[in-house]
């Protein structure tokens, strides 16, 4: 399979006289690195051999007096880069360590997602998980932001604006479809595939992407991909884009709903005619280990303290953790919609784009292989099914609801991370570097006067 993969990269190097090597990775809280190397005679090879060395504690991964990591291309993930001048060959890259064996590093989120896959076929009826992520982000004609010792403030200028819902609005009062046209041309050029593009609910310029079903590192890696096109393109054109989960006051939040299931042998494996949303038991205990879990889950699904600005009653967004048949406000929706049994699925909403998404997507499968293996029910566990949440305060206290802030996603994380450990891929030492990193951004921010602050208590 190496040689195989080996010889397609030079042929491509070959045939679209590749001049730049790219490797790419994310760093622990998600942000994109690349490093670019000269192509020369037997590259490919020397990087499978040795791979690239480079400073792992500036990508958030380890202590500075152990820093030295190497990364090493995925052959597989190889494509031409369609925004490099140089004509470049990108790889994402797997991180690894400086022994002879050049082991994997454990916090490498490829290298988890590789391992979440293998214990899902150890602990359930299934061989794969399948996703399908949908990307929400706005686009602003311009944009203006600073913070400094005496001064703080954003400007945000847009092209559209609606009377209200906006969701699937139609040209010429659509700006942006020509730009989503292109930009599914692009993304399809890179080996995303795009299920469909809409106008979302959002007034000033809200925009959805929807994505194909891939297994959990493609989707994982997809994503990385159409964030990285998404924002090239975006600045080719004199726009920008943004995935913050609550850009602006009072307007629709952006998510990264995932929708999900299992196969086996190419068959889906949550399927069962005549249960409950045709869900069978597999997927009912999938689906109550991820509620079970879904407030420690959030530190990684929701991990900016601008997440739980979006995660707030009456915007669509999810709030309380139950299940049900088309429940925007449930963290779980099952589509009512989907007659096809080899596409019976639910959709887990909270998730937002500022995640890391291999530890996102790890983390949600590692919650449902807990489900299943200790047969956590979810009508039995109280998290529905509910068709129609009733939030009045004589209801409130029988439901669980989601965190109200970041700092409530890692006291949870802290209290409820064993289901996390399973089979070794999440460590105490990646979820302690985390939760540190994370109490560092609410910390700055939490010191930082806030503009809204001057018109609350300036003249006070």
């Amino acid at each position: 399979m190496t040689n195989n993969l080996l010889n397609h990269c030079n042929k491509l190097i070959e045939e679209h006289a590749i001049e730049v090597i790219d490797l790419k990775s994310i760093d622990l809280t998600g942000r994109l690195h690349h490093i670019s190397l000269p192509v020369r005679s037997g590259i490919l090879e020397k990087l499978l051999a040795e791979g690239v060395g480079f400073d792992a504690s500036s990508y958030g991964f380890s202590k500075v007096e152990n820093s030295d990591m190497v990364q090493i291309p995925d052959l597989s993930t190889a494509v031409v880069d369609l925004f490099r001048d140089a004509p470049t060959l990108s790889f994402y890259s797997t991180v690894h360590l400086t022994d002879e064996q050049r082991t994997p590093f454990p916090q490498d989120g490829r290298h988890m997602a590789k391992r979440v896959e293998e214990l899902l076929k150890e602990y359930t009826d299934a061989d794969k998980s399948m996703w399908g992520p949908e990307f929400e982000f706005y686009i602003f004609s311009k944009v203006k932001y600073d913070t400094r010792t005496a001064s703080s403030y954003y400007e945000l200028e847009h092209a559209e604006e609606f009377h209200k819902n906006a969701y699937h609005a139609a040209n010429p009062f659509d700006v942006y479809d020509d730009f989503r046209d292109e930009a599914c041309r692009l993304l399809n050029q890179v080996g995303v595939d795009v299920k469909y593009h809409h106008h979302e609910v959002g007034e000033r310029g809200q925009q959805e992407i929807e994505t194909y079903f891939s297994d959990l590192l493609t989707t994982a890696d997809n994503i990385v991909t159409s964030k990285y096109v998404l924002m090239n393109y975006a600045r080719r054109e004199n726009l920008f884009i943004t995935f913050m989960p609550k850009p602006m006051y009072q307007q629709a939040g952006n998510g990264m709903h995932v929708h999900l299931y299992l196969t086996k042998n190419g068959k889906n494996a949550f399927y069962e005619k005549g249960k409950y949303a045709n869900l069978n038991d597999q997927a009912r205990f999938f689906m109550g280990g991820i509620l079970k879990h879904g407030a420690a889950l959030s530190a990684f699904t929701n991990p900016s303290t601008n997440s739980y600005k979006r995660l707030v009653p009456g915007f669509e967004a999810p709030v309380v953790l139950t299940y049900g048949q088309g429940n925007r406000a449930s963290a779980i929706r099952i589509p009512k919609y989907i007659n096809n049994p080899d596409e019976t699925r639910f959709e887990y909403r909270p998730p937002d784009a500022t995640a890391n998404p291999y530890l996102c997507l790890s983390a949600i499968l590692l919650a449902g292989i807990d489900g299943v293996v200790n047969k956590i029910d979810p009508e039995t566990e109280g998290f529905g099914p509910s068709e129609k949440l009733d939030m009045s305060d004589k209801n409130r206290d029988k439901l669980s609801f989601l965190p109200r802030n970041l700092d409530e996603a890692l006291d949870a994380l802290e209290i409820d991370n064993e289901f996390l450990k399973r089979g070794g891929v999440f460590t105490d030492a990646l979820i302690n570097q985390w939760m540190k990193i994370k109490h560092e951004e609410i910390s700055a921010i939490g010191t930082m006067p806030h503009p809204f602050e001057f018109k609350m208590y300036f003249n006070l």
